[in-house]
């Protein structure tokens, strides 16, 4: 009795599991009969109204929603025997905010993606791939800096339990309208599909010889040779071929107005955007043209919700590096012609953005270039660092750095400053609102540098930083004829006018590596050694001098020198006077001393001395930068009677630009006048003893200006303080 007792409760247990088991399977057959007939436009208005809740803007499902059931292929387990929806809602629309033009910020002909039903039960919504069809999207920005793609999503002080893991999005056909008020852009892009994929390295060879053939358009031949020198040396082999697995599917097209001027562009696309795997590339390729600037890529972007792999190759060409700058907004030097080749790779932050432009070569005008880039958005200023070299740097290439090319290179150029034809200085100011924006440390050298016959420049060194505005070359080195011309600037873009600085030694420049084309000066053991201090004002090479302060020492001894000799040098009013002295014969230069002083761009002669063989020549006088007015007197005073004509003093007047050079009217100049010309030195003479230095020629003689300077100092301690500071005697 008791087993029978014992087992009518375990009958009834069976019984209920076996109801309970039935109902279950009821219920779940039930539900499937209902779901996969179930209206879904019923649940539109909910829909509509929680998206447009989560994304803050009115969403709204105008067409079809339907849902179809089939497994999922791609999972195991238990999710492989339950089947996913497929839902696919058509006409959509996403508003734009109250103040845009446009009503509409998309409007999609369908959206479809699968959604994983066990995922729900974790509250997890995971949606292995998403498919856009024909989307029609207009982004907008207004003067005030609002934007239509920035979506105001509501703040809850809670956080969510659930989570969204989005796999990847597909699409096809669409258009894109982009309005910018703020940097002025205005573009229409269209994408249409590919009548058949390209593969990855088809693109890459194609954009490789488009990027070489604008190279020789814009910056000359050698500028082709260099990128196709930095292709061949691409050491990105481990992202392309990763890259060369994927497909291009997509062309697209881009017409419009980017920052005032005429821009246009073309390029293709993949067509599964991997959101959530990261090591499946998403190819892209563009060539863009905007104004007279090239810029053409090829690579891929892995990662696109953190945008955390951008490996692109890149080409860059234009007539001045500075038109860069309202593309990419990146401070860089007005440029001859340039053309580009590099490697780009980025990295997208919540506190900045980093971006490296790697094993980069190109020609910029008649010089090459090469080097490694970094720029970084973290900091309270965006910041470029590296070094760059130059192999061999045409002198001429750096002229635009200081406004100091022709006009016809500034039309070039197109937003530089023109040189007025009765001006030497350039006028063109520098960009000082520029250097405010970014900060820069970037070491730059030239192993050689050519400037003809004129400068044998043979090397540069300089380390730039700024930061703030303020723009630093420290050092900036130069080897020039077998000597060293070490510097330091300092320019300030911060304060207004700009406020500059400039420091320089020049030391052991041999006068025979300096014309090397003169034959008479081959023999020559003669060195130029000299000092500059100075402080200056002004956002122009020109104003700067306007109102500099400061002085200028320069000893040159046992040379020579003649007419021929400083117009090759370029030295315009030199050249007039020696010949109006000499006439075109070469002079051999014992010592050749100055000592000029500034103030407020007042230049004034205090020593101005070259002694001959046949004569001392003195000058005296000031040369007025702000108008560039000469007012200078040259007295000869001769060694004997051999060459007569030195006894006339001559005047310098006019400008540098177009200098008047005559002889003084008046009596002859005594011959005993110089000896109270020379009284009145002693001062600049002893400041000047400071740059004779022991040549580094084994073969010279003692230093000739060491003489000739002891000699200027002599008379003054022989005649009386008051006159020797006399004014009349000056």
């Amino acid at each position: 009795m008791q087993g029978d007792t014992r087992k009518q409760p375990m009958k009834r247990s069976r019984k209920v599991l076996s109801w309970m088991t039935g109902t279950l399977l009821v219920l779940v057959v039930v539900l499937v009969i209902v779901i996969t007939h179930f209206n879904w436009n019923r649940l539109k208005p909910y829909f509509d109204e929680k998206i447009g809740l989560a994304i803050g803007r009115p969403f709204t499902i105008n067409g079809d929603l339907s849902a179809t059931w089939q497994r999922e292929p791609m999972v195991g387990g238990l999710a492989a025997m339950v089947p996913w929806p497929e839902f696919t809602a058509r006409d959509v629309q996403i508003a734009n905010p109250s103040w845009a033009s446009q009503p509409q910020f998309a409007r999609l002909d369908a959206v479809r993606f699968r959604l994983s039903p066990l995922g729900l039960l974790a509250h997890r919504i995971s949606i292995p791939s998403m498919q856009l069809t024909q989307p029609d999207i207009d982004l907008e920005r207004n003067l005030q800096g609002q934007a239509t793609w920035d979506f105001s999503l509501p703040q809850s002080r809670t956080p969510s339990t659930w989570t969204l893991d989005l796999g990847a999005v597909g699409f096809d056909r669409g258009q894109i309208a982009l309005n910018d008020a703020l940097r002025k852009i205005s573009l229409k892009i269209s994408v249409e599909p590919l009548q058949q994929a390209i593969p990855f390295d088809q693109i890459v060879a194609q954009e490789s010889a488009e990027a070489r053939t604008q190279a020789d358009k814009t910056a000359g031949s050698k500028a082709g040779e260099a990128v196709a020198n930095a292709e061949d040396n691409d050491n990105a082999s481990e992202s392309h071929a990763a890259a060369s697995k994927t497909n291009y599917q997509f062309a697209w097209k881009a017409d419009g107005i980017y920052q005032g001027v005429p821009a246009s562009g073309t390029g293709r696309i993949g067509a599964v955007l991997a959101l959530q795997q990261t090591e499946l590339p998403f190819p892209i390729q563009a060539r863009l043209h905007i104004g007279d600037s090239h810029i053409g890529l090829v690579g891929t972007l892995t990662d696109p919700t953190h945008l955390a792999a951008l490996n692109l190759r890149l080409w860059f060409a234009s007539s001045s590096m500075a038109k860069l700058y309202p593309i990419i907004g990146i401070t860089l030097p007005d440029t001859p012609p340039f053309a580009t080749e590099g490697r780009l790779k980025g990295e997208f932050h919540g506190n900045g953005s980093q971006f490296s432009y790697q094993h980069f070569r190109g020609r910029v005008g008649g010089s090459d270039l090469s080097g490694d880039l970094d720029y970084s958005s973290a900091g309270a200023r965006p910041k470029l660092s590296g070094t760059v070299q130059s192999k061999v740097l045409q002198f001429d290439d750096l002229a635009p750095l200081i406004g100091a090319d022709s006009n016809t290179e500034k039309q070039q150029r197109g937003d530089a400053v023109a040189q007025p034809t009765d001006k030497a200085l350039p006028v063109e100011p520098f960009r000082t609102d520029r250097w405010q924006v970014m900060d820069a440390d970037v070491n730059f050298s030239a192993a050689s540098i050519l400037r003809g016959s004129r400068l044998p420049i043979q090397s540069l060194n300089t380390h730039l930083v700024l930061s703030n505005g303020l723009l630093q070359l420290d050092p900036l080195n130069f080897g020039v004829a077998g000597g060293t011309v070490n510097s330091h600037v300092r320019l300030d873009g911060g304060t207004s006018p700009m406020q500059g600085k400039l420091q320089l030694q020049a030391r052991h420049l041999k006068l025979k590596q300096l014309f090397p084309t003169f034959e008479s000066m081959q023999t020559s053991l003669g060195e130029i050694n000299g000092n500059a201090d100075m402080g200056m004002r002004g956002n122009s090479i020109a104003a700067l001098l306007d109102h500099a302060n400061g002085e200028l020492k320069l000893l040159m001894n046992d040379g020579a020198i003649s007419k021929t000799l400083l117009e090759t040098a370029g030295l315009n009013v030199g050249n007039i006077v020696i010949g109006k002295l000499f006439g075109d014969k070469t002079v051999k230069i014992n010592c050749a001393a100055s000592y000029l002083v500034a103030n407020d761009g007042l230049f004034d002669a205090r020593l101005f001395v070259l002694d001959t063989e046949d004569a001392t020549v003195n000058v005296t006088g000031t040369a007025n930068m702000a108008n560039e007015q000469l007012n200078l007197d040259v007295v000869p005073h001769t060694k004997g009677v051999r060459i007569f004509s030195l006894r006339s003093p001559l005047y310098v007047r006019g400008t540098l630009k177009n200098p008047d050079v005559g002889v003084q009217k008046g009596p002859l100049l005594m011959r005993g006048a110089g000896v109270v010309t020379l009284a009145v030195v002693a001062a600049p003479a002893a400041a000047l003893l400071a740059l004779v230095a022991p040549s580094h020629n084994s073969d010279a003689s003692e230093n000739t200006c060491r003489t000739v300077l002891d000699e200027m100092r002599a008379p003054a301690s022989a005649t009386p303080a008051g006159k020797a500071a006399s004014p009349a005697a000056h």
